[in-house]
Order: C-alpha cells, then sequence, then structure tokens
C-alpha cells in the first residue's frame, strides 16, 4: 500500500494558477493575431484603393495617347486641367448615340468622364480631386509633351479618427502627333 501513496502523490495535476498563466499567455498571443489581422486589413483596403488610383490614371493617359493633338496647354479644350476644372459633358461617350465631336471637345469629355467615375471609385467623394498637367514639347530638345497626373483622395485614419489626404502622382512623356 505505501507504494500506491508514493505513485498517487507524484502524478497530481496542474494547479488553478498554473492553468491561469497558461490562459493568460494564450490571450497575449490571441490578442496580438488580432491586431495584426486589422493593421493587414487596413493595408489591404490602402492597397486597394492605391491600385484604383493607378489604375483611373493609366486608363486617362490612354485617353490622351489616343486624342494628342490637343496636348497644347495653351490651346482651348486641351487635356491641361486643374482640380477646381471638371471637364464638360459633350456626350461624346454616350452609346447608342452618333455624336461627331472635334478633339477639344473629346478632350473635354473624357476630362468630365474621367473625374466622375474617379469620385465614384474613391471614398469622401467630395474629397477626390484631381489634375492633368501638360508641359507641351519644346522643338528641337524635347520631342514630347510631358504629361502629369495627380489623384488625391482621403482615407479615414482609424487612430486619430481624423481624415488623411492620399496622393498618386505620375509623369509620362507623351508623342503629341508631330515627329516623335
Amino acid at each position: 500500500m505505501k507504494q500506491y501513496k508514493k505513485i498517487a502523490f507524484c502524478q497530481r495535476g496542474f494547479s488553478l494558477i498554473e492553468a491561469l498563466v497558461a490562459f493568460l499567455i494564450l490571450s497575449v498571443g490571441m490578442l496580438g493575431i488580432a491586431s495584426l489581422q486589422l493593421l493587414s486589413l487596413k493595408a489591404g483596403h490602402t492597397a486597394t484603393l492605391r491600385t484604383v488610383a493607378v489604375i483611373k490614371t493609366e486608363e486617362m493617359f490612354e485617353r490622351i495617347r489616343n486624342n494628342p493633338v490637343v496636348l497644347d496647354p495653351d490651346e482651348v479644350g486641351s487635356y491641361d486641367a486643374a482640380i477646381l476644372d471638371l471637364g464638360d459633358n459633350n456626350g461624346c461617350h454616350d452609346h447608342g448615340v452618333l455624336n461627331i465631336c472635334t478633339s477639344a471637345e473629346l478632350a473635354r469629355d473624357d476630362i468630365y468622364n474621367w473625374k466622375a467615375d474617379l469620385r465614384n471609385s474613391l471614398p469622401n467623394n467630395a474629397g477626390t480631386t484631381a489634375s492633368i498637367g501638360v508641359v507641351d514639347r519644346v522643338p528641337g530638345i524635347q520631342p514630347t509633351a510631358t504629361v502629369t497626373i495627380t489623384v488625391n483622395w482621403q482615407e479615414r485614419n482609424p487612430e486619430t479618427l481624423a481624415m488623411d489626404t492620399m496622393s498618386y502622382s505620375v509623369s509620362a512623356h507623351i508623342c503629341d502627333n508631330t515627329k516623335c
């Protein structure tokens, strides 16, 4: 019988304090995982919005490449558009309706449709702005026009609960139907 008592004494279970310490360590680890999940969701959302800005910017570059005749920033109806310039709805892109537009009307219509699409694609509709800057070519020195497109939008910062302004800007050299 003495041996039985000795074996039973050595095979005790976990004490309540040991179990609570193990639970505390597990809880801290789970909180860390939850925090990383929250950070990855925010980073994913920011990356999605930046991707939308990049795609929309490239879309505008393609519109400009399809209608390079009006790249001169001094010309009325140019692609040169400030932040407050919303373009003109000339109906050049209306489906099912035959509208014959000049190059200048097409450029103004491209700006209008592009900026409307940006406001619908990025958050905080009123805080989404865009500008297109055109620097005309320099004959004999620079054979292409330099086009800079900047897109700004606002995104909520979860730590400060304020709106952070995000920005994406890119420049490209585009041939304006002259010998490049």
